[in-house]
């Protein structure tokens, strides 16, 4: 293993460091909170400290500059593996490096020692980032770019971090400025369709994903944020194209079998739909996920067996998942099936999935209550769809008040109350008339 040696002496100052130098500064990646600086993780930078020399054989083969980024790869009880922005690998103790969000008093110093060098600033801005401080981030590049430092990843950066505050119209700026400087840029285009996505304007997000695509044809994950665009402005086929494009390279690709099942769901094409869930099931036995979403459209097609071991085996999976508790209630509360009607079951799923939500989930209470009329219980019932009228936003509470009509008329639920009513009306009106029938006879 090659070791790094530290040095008095500062040689150059034109290596950066893997993330400001290739504006791979992403918002996930810079989610470090202040109070948790204990052992870095794998693959985390961390900060030099100290100019060292890589050695090996006592032969120098890299020079790391005081302030860069290294990757670590391994963390061992007194030093870092680590990797230099061009691929050298070697170990450094760890009181020569600190981890990002330690690292301001050693930009700071460098600051001062070179004002006028431009990406000491953006360096400083990732700590910054780092320690959760973004208005000191922006700060910093407005300085790196007040004093002349006119990269493309200076201005991409800036614009996460002005979207991740809210200055949606400053991030598209500067993500236009990063373009307009190195116009085969791909991660301004989607950082800037992220914004549009933020802001609502998903055609204008849709058109960044293309021009992206246009670049790095074919590219799953540019085809599947495109997907979701299409899928948010109800373009759905549209949505199932671009899922399709990516299972043509890659039919193991579970995310894009998974994303289409959905939009298979929202169009009614249920049987598709199941057969892109079994898909992922076999994929990845474990995911409760795909259990409950094939289940519930088993359930559309009238698969009531097949819909309860499926809901049965998401439960198994993720007992906590209100999601598969709610709708195995549904099914046992509602079903016409005999055989499968349980009430008294469905009940106990619902309040199952009552409590994972703290009773809070609308349609976890609107369960509870179809549960207790599907019972005969129709105070309970009355009681908890009083909470859902309650809760209930507009657009769903003239619906919430027809159910608890229904209840507080000791009828069960139905998915549609006033066609229901006429229906016992009709039925109704013809038992008077056949009475009447009888009695001129």
């Amino acid at each position: 293993m090659k070791t790094l040696k530290p040095i008095l002496k500062v040689i150059r100052f034109g290596r950066l460091g893997p993330l400001a130098a290739c504006g791979c500064l992403t918002l996930a990646g810079m989610a470090v909170r202040s109070d948790a600086l204990s052992a870095a993780p794998p693959e985390e930078p961390v900060v030099a400290r100290v100019e060292m020399k890589l050695t090996a054989d006592d032969k120098v083969t890299n020079v790391i500059e005081k302030g860069d980024l290294l990757t670590v790869v391994e963390e061992r009880d007194e030093d870092y593996v680590i990797v230099t922005h061009d691929g050298s690998r070697g170990a450094v103790d760890k009181v020569n490096a600190v981890r990002l969000a330690e690292s301001t008093d050693i930009y700071t110093e460098l600051i001062e020692q070179h004002p006028e060098e431009g990406r000491f600033f953006t360096l400083r801005a990732s700590a910054w980032w780092a320690l959760g401080k973004t208005e000191k981030a922006l700060e910093d590049f407005d300085q790196a770019i007040k004093v002349g430092y006119e990269e493309p990843h200076a201005y991409s950066s800036r614009g996460l971090f002005n979207a991740s505050i809210g200055n949606f119209d400053k991030a598209i700026a500067d993500y236009g400025k990063a373009l307009e400087l190195d116009p085969e840029g791909i991660a301004p285009l989607v950082n800037r369709a992220a914004v549009h996505m933020a802001r609502g304007h998903v055609e204008n997000a849709i058109d960044d994903y293309t021009l992206a695509l246009q670049k790095k044809p074919g590219n799953a994950s540019l085809l599947r944020q495109r997907a979701m665009a299409w899928k948010a402005i109800h373009k759905l086929d549209r949505a199932i194209e671009d899922f399709n494009t990516i299972l043509a390279s890659n039919e193991h690709d579970i995310d894009a079998i998974t994303g289409r099942g959905y939009v298979y769901f929202q169009l009614g094409k249920h049987q598709a739909a199941v057969e892109d869930f079994s898909r992922s099931i076999e994929l990845h036995p474990e995911s409760a996920v795909a259990y409950n979403n094939r289940g519930y459209n088993q359930f559309q097609l009238g698969n009531v067996a097949e819909a309860i071991a499926d809901y049965e085996k998401a439960i198994e999976l993720a007992p906590q998942y209100g999601l598969a508790l709610q709708n195995r209630a549904w099914l046992l509360a509602t079903t016409d099936d005999p055989k499968w009607r349980d009430p008294a079951k469905a009940i106990e799923s619902a309040k199952a999935a009552c409590e994972v939500s703290d009773y809070n989930n609308l349609g976890d209470l609107s369960a509870l209550a179809a549960a207790f009329a599907a019972d005969g219980k129709f105070e309970e019932a009355i009681g908890w769809q009083e909470k859902v009228v309650e809760k209930a936003p507009a657009a769903s509470k003239d619906f919430a008040q027809k159910l608890l009509a229904r209840y507080q008329d000791k009828k069960l639920f139905s998915a549609n109350p006033e066609q229901a009513d006429e229906g016992t009306e009709t039925a109704a009106a013809k038992e008077d008339d056949a009475a009447a029938d009888v009695k001129e006879k």
